[in-house]
């Protein structure tokens, strides 16, 4: 997370409510008075810039600050304003104070709040990638939202069709005994087969979007660090490339915990006086890299050991990122055995787990990203 605007440096504060169409817009000078509203534009990128030009103006040759929450229409007006030569913060939204009694909300008054807040410092800067991070992100979770597994296995099991326990899924055997179940009526036979070819393409796009995945790591400026984070074990090149992909440089955190709490893994709390009470995980921050940490998190169930899988997929980790992985294998596989000895819900260990892991993961990067930096010799 970036820190709050330095009041003393910018000479306007502007506020925008972003919508597809429009963007609401009001400026606060300096000091303690009131934002000005300034209307409505089309959000435009001609629209936009003549905006700048005129914000440039009234700042008399200083710079200008905007911001805008963070939401579906992205980071081009950001790197717009960047462009232009002024500063600009995309905000958390989830982050932005809120009055108890606050029932009326619209564009105009967002803008003036936004404005308000911003020049006082209490907005949240969320981190924002650059155009190749952001399209490895977007490859990413292409290759994520093609997944239709779940729908199948919720159809089937919901008509009291379970497939036998310890039978691998997805294989010829598994698709030739779900094209064989029987429902008491024929539309449902109907949806059961929609539902079968659904996957069944959902899954041979899954591929093709991984192969995609495979020839843009060799162009991706943040592959070496990929090859480091599989030498941990339960990552492989998808799950790392979906982290970087999400997260980007993890070593601007400056702390595991950091990291730990903005992927929402630390418990919540609600404490007063003496009285100290923590609930479930927070589940704020990036959804999809937690839940990819999760996943792989249910690795380390079993006891450390370098196998020949582990050797082969860490070749060409660092020695340093071997080192770590090995530590995290001991660390984690014994913690995983303790809590589970002590009655502990093993889904709940393994989110314990996930939680240490992002720790390891953080310090893997935190020595390769000096190596990217230095010159080619």
């Amino acid at each position: 997370m970036q820190d709050g605007a330095r009041s003393d440096f910018y000479s306007l504060y502007v506020g925008l409510d972003v919508h597809k169409e429009t963007i609401a817009v009001a400026v606060a000078r300096p000091g303690r008075g009131e934002p000005d509203y300034r209307g409505e534009i089309p959000n435009r990128p001609k629209t936009v810039e003549k905006l700048i030009r005129q914000l440039s103006e009234q700042a008399d040759g200083g710079v200008v600050l905007f911001c805008y929450e963070s939401g579906p229409c992205g980071y081009g007006l950001y790197r717009q304003i960047i462009a232009s030569g002024h500063d600009c913060q995309v905000v958390a939204p989830s982050l932005i104070p809120r009055k108890p009694g606050e029932r009326i909300k619209t564009d105009r008054r967002d803008a003036l709040k936004l404005a308000r807040l911003l020049r006082s410092g209490d907005l949240t800067a969320i981190w924002v990638p650059d155009q190749e991070q952001e399209a490895m992100r977007d490859l990413t979770r292409a290759r994520d939202d093609m997944k239709a597994r779940q729908q199948l296995s919720a159809f089937v099991l919901r008509h009291c069709h379970s497939w036998p326990k310890g039978k691998t899924r997805w294989t010829q055997t598994h698709y030739n005994w779900l094209e064989s179940l029987k429902f008491a009526h024929p539309w449902q036979q109907v949806v059961l087969q929609e539902y079968i070819d659904a996957e069944k393409a959902a899954s041979q796009r899954v591929t093709d979007l991984t192969t995609s995945m495979m020839q843009a790591l060799v162009q991706w400026s943040l592959a070496p660090v990929v090859d480091s984070l599989v030498a941990l074990r339960g990552i492989d090149k998808i799950a790392a490339m979906v982290l970087l992909a999400e997260l980007g440089d993890i070593s601007r955190f400056t702390s595991p915990r950091q990291l730990m709490a903005y992927l929402g893994l630390v418990p919540s709390e609600h404490s007063s006086g003496p009285r100290r009470r923590q609930g479930g995980i927070t589940l704020t921050g990036n959804g999809h890299a937690r839940r990819m940490l999760v996943e792989s998190a249910w690795s380390y169930r079993f006891p450390a050991r370098q196998t020949m899988h582990l050797k082969r997929k860490a070749v060409n980790a660092s020695d340093e990122a071997k080192a770590i992985a090995w530590r995290a294998q001991t660390r984690l596989c014994g913690r995983y055995r303790t809590l589970t000895q002590a009655g502990k819900n093993t889904k709940l260990v393994c989110v314990a787990i996930a939680r240490e892991l992002a720790g390891f993961i953080w310090d893997v990067v935190r020595h390769e990203m000096p190596r990217l930096a230095r010159p080619a010799t």
